[in-house]
Protein backbone atom coordinates (compact mmCIF):
# COMPACT_ATOMS: atom_id res chain seq x y z
CA UNK A 1 0.00 0.00 0.00
CA UNK A 2 1.65 3.14 -1.17
CA UNK A 3 2.42 5.42 2.35
CA UNK A 4 1.43 8.66 -0.03
CA UNK A 5 -1.69 7.72 -1.18
CA UNK A 6 -5.18 8.58 1.42
CA UNK A 7 -7.22 6.28 2.00
CA UNK A 8 -10.11 8.17 0.10
CA UNK A 9 -7.95 8.28 -3.31
CA UNK A 10 -7.04 4.37 -2.87
CA UNK A 11 -9.07 2.59 -5.07
CA UNK A 12 -6.35 1.92 -7.79
CA UNK A 13 -4.15 1.20 -6.05
CA UNK A 14 -3.98 -2.57 -4.27
CA UNK A 15 -6.19 -1.38 -1.90
CA UNK A 16 -8.91 -0.99 -4.18
CA UNK A 17 -8.14 -3.32 -6.82
CA UNK A 18 -7.43 -6.46 -4.53
CA UNK A 19 -10.59 -6.73 -3.08
CA UNK A 20 -12.32 -5.62 -6.66
CA UNK A 21 -10.60 -8.67 -8.28
CA UNK A 22 -11.44 -11.14 -5.93
CA UNK A 23 -15.33 -9.69 -6.18
CA UNK A 24 -14.83 -10.89 -10.11
CA UNK A 25 -14.84 -7.18 -11.28
CA UNK A 26 -12.27 -7.07 -14.33
CA UNK A 27 -9.55 -5.04 -13.36
CA UNK A 28 -8.26 -4.36 -16.76
CA UNK A 29 -11.37 -2.92 -17.81
CA UNK A 30 -11.07 -0.55 -14.74
CA UNK A 31 -8.08 0.63 -16.18
CA UNK A 32 -9.01 1.10 -19.86
CA UNK A 33 -11.99 3.63 -18.37
CA UNK A 34 -9.33 5.11 -16.25
CA UNK A 35 -6.87 5.30 -19.12
CA UNK A 36 -9.26 6.62 -21.84
CA UNK A 37 -10.42 9.26 -19.70
CA UNK A 38 -7.56 10.58 -18.38
CA UNK A 39 -6.69 11.87 -21.89
CA UNK A 40 -9.80 13.72 -21.64
CA UNK A 41 -9.34 15.51 -18.09
CA UNK A 42 -5.69 16.49 -19.41
CA UNK A 43 -7.56 18.69 -21.63
CA UNK A 44 -7.06 22.40 -20.89
CA UNK A 45 -10.15 23.75 -22.55
CA UNK A 46 -12.70 24.30 -19.75
CA UNK A 47 -15.53 23.32 -22.03
CA UNK A 48 -14.08 19.99 -22.73
CA UNK A 49 -12.78 18.52 -19.27
CA UNK A 50 -15.77 17.81 -16.87
CA UNK A 51 -13.86 17.28 -13.92
CA UNK A 52 -12.34 21.07 -14.32
CA UNK A 53 -16.29 22.25 -15.34
CA UNK A 54 -17.43 20.19 -12.17
CA UNK A 55 -15.20 21.30 -9.71
CA UNK A 56 -15.40 25.56 -11.38
CA UNK A 57 -19.02 25.00 -11.12
CA UNK A 58 -18.96 23.59 -7.60
CA UNK A 59 -16.29 26.77 -6.37
CA UNK A 60 -18.38 29.42 -7.77
CA UNK A 61 -21.25 28.23 -6.54
CA UNK A 62 -19.61 28.02 -2.69
CA UNK A 63 -18.67 31.60 -3.42
CA UNK A 64 -21.58 32.52 -4.07
CA UNK A 65 -23.18 31.29 -0.34
CA UNK A 66 -24.00 27.26 -1.48
CA UNK A 67 -21.50 25.55 0.52
CA UNK A 68 -23.75 22.38 0.64
CA UNK A 69 -22.66 19.28 -1.70
CA UNK A 70 -25.24 16.76 -2.45
CA UNK A 71 -24.24 13.69 -4.28
CA UNK A 72 -27.21 11.53 -5.19
CA UNK A 73 -27.19 9.05 -7.89
CA UNK A 74 -30.25 7.05 -9.53
CA UNK A 75 -28.62 3.69 -8.94
CA UNK A 76 -28.74 1.57 -6.39
CA UNK A 77 -25.41 -0.24 -7.75
CA UNK A 78 -24.13 3.63 -6.87
CA UNK A 79 -25.31 4.02 -3.83
CA UNK A 80 -22.14 3.34 -1.36
CA UNK A 81 -20.46 6.03 -3.99
CA UNK A 82 -22.20 8.94 -1.96
CA UNK A 83 -20.61 7.95 1.15
CA UNK A 84 -17.35 7.79 -0.41
CA UNK A 85 -17.73 11.21 -2.10
CA UNK A 86 -19.09 12.41 1.55
CA UNK A 87 -15.37 11.60 2.68
CA UNK A 88 -13.53 12.45 -0.27
CA UNK A 89 -15.04 15.92 -0.76
CA UNK A 90 -15.07 16.37 3.04
CA UNK A 91 -11.88 15.55 3.90
CA UNK A 92 -9.95 16.68 0.78
CA UNK A 93 -11.59 20.30 0.82
CA UNK A 94 -12.16 20.57 4.29
CA UNK A 95 -8.96 22.69 5.73
CA UNK A 96 -8.19 25.39 8.03
CA UNK A 97 -4.98 26.51 6.43
CA UNK A 98 -4.22 27.75 2.39
CA UNK A 99 -1.18 27.12 0.98
CA UNK A 100 0.13 29.69 2.65
CA UNK A 101 -0.54 28.65 5.56
CA UNK A 102 -2.94 31.44 6.09
CA UNK A 103 -6.08 30.43 8.41
CA UNK A 104 -9.17 30.31 6.26
CA UNK A 105 -11.57 27.47 7.55
CA UNK A 106 -13.00 26.69 3.81
CA UNK A 107 -14.79 23.92 3.15
CA UNK A 108 -18.12 22.72 1.01
CA UNK A 109 -20.28 20.35 3.47
CA UNK A 110 -21.31 17.13 1.46
CA UNK A 111 -24.27 15.13 1.99
CA UNK A 112 -25.35 11.66 0.95
CA UNK A 113 -28.14 11.03 -1.27
CA UNK A 114 -29.57 8.08 -3.16
CA UNK A 115 -32.56 8.38 -5.53
CA UNK A 116 -35.47 7.29 -5.28
CA UNK A 117 -35.24 6.30 -1.48
CA UNK A 118 -34.25 10.34 -0.67
CA UNK A 119 -36.78 11.54 -2.73
CA UNK A 120 -39.33 11.13 0.22
CA UNK A 121 -36.67 11.95 2.86
CA UNK A 122 -34.80 15.08 1.91
CA UNK A 123 -36.29 16.66 -1.63
CA UNK A 124 -38.78 18.19 0.31
CA UNK A 125 -35.56 20.40 2.15
CA UNK A 126 -33.90 19.92 -1.34
CA UNK A 127 -37.21 21.87 -3.00
CA UNK A 128 -38.28 24.24 -0.07
CA UNK A 129 -35.34 24.85 2.45
CA UNK A 130 -32.59 27.37 2.36
CA UNK A 131 -30.81 27.92 -1.20
CA UNK A 132 -27.08 27.03 0.21
CA UNK A 133 -26.92 23.92 -1.65
CA UNK A 134 -25.58 22.52 -5.14
CA UNK A 135 -26.68 19.10 -6.31
CA UNK A 136 -24.24 16.56 -8.40
CA UNK A 137 -27.01 13.38 -10.25
CA UNK A 138 -25.46 10.52 -11.16
CA UNK A 139 -27.97 9.01 -14.24
CA UNK A 140 -27.81 5.40 -15.82
CA UNK A 141 -28.55 5.42 -19.75
CA UNK A 142 -28.71 1.37 -19.79
CA UNK A 143 -29.74 -0.97 -16.36
CA UNK A 144 -28.06 -4.14 -16.51
CA UNK A 145 -31.11 -5.96 -15.87
CA UNK A 146 -34.67 -4.60 -15.60
CA UNK A 147 -38.27 -5.71 -14.71
CA UNK A 148 -41.47 -4.60 -16.26
CA UNK A 149 -44.60 -4.29 -14.11
CA UNK A 150 -46.81 -7.21 -14.70
CA UNK A 151 -49.66 -5.81 -17.59
CA UNK A 152 -52.30 -6.17 -15.33
CA UNK A 153 -51.21 -5.76 -11.70
CA UNK A 154 -53.09 -2.77 -11.00
CA UNK A 155 -55.93 -3.03 -13.49
CA UNK A 156 -58.65 -2.57 -10.98
CA UNK A 157 -56.87 0.34 -9.36
CA UNK A 158 -57.49 3.34 -11.33
CA UNK A 159 -54.52 5.34 -10.11
CA UNK A 160 -52.04 2.95 -10.38
CA UNK A 161 -53.21 1.36 -13.76
CA UNK A 162 -50.71 3.76 -15.62
CA UNK A 163 -47.97 1.64 -14.54
CA UNK A 164 -49.38 -1.45 -16.21
CA UNK A 165 -46.49 -3.01 -18.38
CA UNK A 166 -44.12 -0.43 -18.04
CA UNK A 167 -40.20 -1.23 -17.41
CA UNK A 168 -38.49 -0.02 -13.74
CA UNK A 169 -36.21 1.41 -15.93
CA UNK A 170 -38.69 4.16 -17.11
CA UNK A 171 -40.32 4.76 -13.52
CA UNK A 172 -36.55 5.09 -11.99
CA UNK A 173 -35.89 7.31 -15.19
CA UNK A 174 -38.92 9.15 -14.56
CA UNK A 175 -38.45 9.57 -10.86
CA UNK A 176 -34.68 11.30 -11.72
CA UNK A 177 -35.80 13.47 -14.19
CA UNK A 178 -38.85 14.60 -12.07
CA UNK A 179 -36.51 15.43 -9.40
CA UNK A 180 -34.20 17.26 -11.17
CA UNK A 181 -36.99 19.39 -13.21
CA UNK A 182 -38.77 20.47 -9.61
CA UNK A 183 -34.89 21.35 -8.25
CA UNK A 184 -34.26 23.77 -11.33
CA UNK A 185 -37.69 24.84 -11.41
CA UNK A 186 -36.89 26.09 -7.71
CA UNK A 187 -33.92 27.49 -8.80
CA UNK A 188 -31.76 25.04 -7.11
CA UNK A 189 -27.99 24.63 -9.31
CA UNK A 190 -27.94 20.65 -10.21
CA UNK A 191 -25.06 18.94 -12.45
CA UNK A 192 -25.97 15.78 -14.15
CA UNK A 193 -23.39 12.88 -14.61
CA UNK A 194 -24.74 9.86 -17.06
CA UNK A 195 -23.48 6.94 -17.12
CA UNK A 196 -24.09 4.08 -20.13
CA UNK A 197 -23.98 1.74 -18.20
CA UNK A 198 -22.97 0.73 -14.63
CA UNK A 199 -20.03 -1.60 -15.58
CA UNK A 200 -16.09 -2.21 -14.39
CA UNK A 201 -15.24 0.33 -17.22
CA UNK A 202 -17.66 3.04 -16.78
CA UNK A 203 -17.67 2.71 -12.57
CA UNK A 204 -13.83 3.35 -12.60
CA UNK A 205 -14.21 6.33 -14.63
CA UNK A 206 -17.22 7.89 -12.47
CA UNK A 207 -14.60 7.24 -9.52
CA UNK A 208 -11.63 9.07 -11.35
CA UNK A 209 -13.44 11.79 -12.78
CA UNK A 210 -14.18 12.52 -8.89
CA UNK A 211 -10.88 12.42 -7.73
CA UNK A 212 -9.58 14.23 -10.16
CA UNK A 213 -12.38 16.95 -9.57
CA UNK A 214 -11.62 17.22 -6.08
CA UNK A 215 -7.84 18.03 -6.86
CA UNK A 216 -8.38 20.89 -9.42
CA UNK A 217 -10.92 21.82 -6.46
CA UNK A 218 -8.14 22.06 -4.08
CA UNK A 219 -6.10 24.18 -6.36
CA UNK A 220 -9.36 26.43 -6.76
CA UNK A 221 -9.88 26.81 -2.84
CA UNK A 222 -5.48 27.55 -2.64
CA UNK A 223 -5.37 24.13 -0.22
CA UNK A 224 -3.70 20.77 -0.29
CA UNK A 225 -6.81 18.72 -1.04
CA UNK A 226 -4.05 15.13 -0.25
CA UNK A 227 -3.60 15.86 3.43
CA UNK A 228 -5.83 15.29 6.70
CA UNK A 229 -4.71 17.16 9.46
CA UNK A 230 -8.00 17.21 11.30
CA UNK A 231 -7.84 13.77 11.09
CA UNK A 232 -4.73 13.00 12.33
CA UNK A 233 -5.27 15.46 15.78
CA UNK A 234 -7.80 12.97 16.42
CA UNK A 235 -5.77 9.75 15.95
CA UNK A 236 -3.48 11.51 17.99
CA UNK A 237 -5.65 11.68 20.93
CA UNK A 238 -6.98 7.84 20.51
CA UNK A 239 -3.32 6.93 20.45
CA UNK A 240 -2.78 8.81 24.46
CA UNK A 241 -6.51 7.39 25.46
CA UNK A 242 -5.18 3.55 24.17
CA UNK A 243 -2.09 4.10 25.79
CA UNK A 244 0.68 4.41 22.93
CA UNK A 245 4.20 5.69 23.75
CA UNK A 246 5.34 9.14 22.81
CA UNK A 247 1.57 10.57 23.31
CA UNK A 248 1.54 10.82 27.21
CA UNK A 249 1.26 14.20 27.25
CA UNK A 250 -1.98 14.33 25.72
CA UNK A 251 -4.00 12.17 27.89
CA UNK A 252 -5.02 15.32 29.74
CA UNK A 253 -6.84 17.52 26.89
CA UNK A 254 -8.12 13.74 25.20
CA UNK A 255 -10.00 13.10 28.34
CA UNK A 256 -11.15 16.92 28.37
CA UNK A 257 -9.76 17.28 31.33
CA UNK A 258 -7.55 19.99 30.09
CA UNK A 259 -7.97 22.10 27.11
CA UNK A 260 -5.86 22.90 23.99
CA UNK A 261 -6.52 26.58 22.23
CA UNK A 262 -6.63 25.84 18.44
CA UNK A 263 -7.94 28.65 16.15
Amino acid sequence: VPDDVGGRFSVFCAVGLLPAALCGISIAEMQQGIQALDKVLQNPDLSKNPAAQGALIQYLLYERGKPVSVFMPYSYRLASVSDWYVQLWAESLGKKHDLNGDVIHVGPTPVRAVGVTDQHSQVQLFNEGPHDKVFTFVAVGKPERDLTIPANQFSEVEDLNYLNGKPMSQLMNAEFESTRASLTSNQRPNLTITLPQVDAYHFAQLLYLLEVQTAIAGALFGIDPFDQPGVELAKKYTYALMGRKGYEELIPVARGEKSEARV
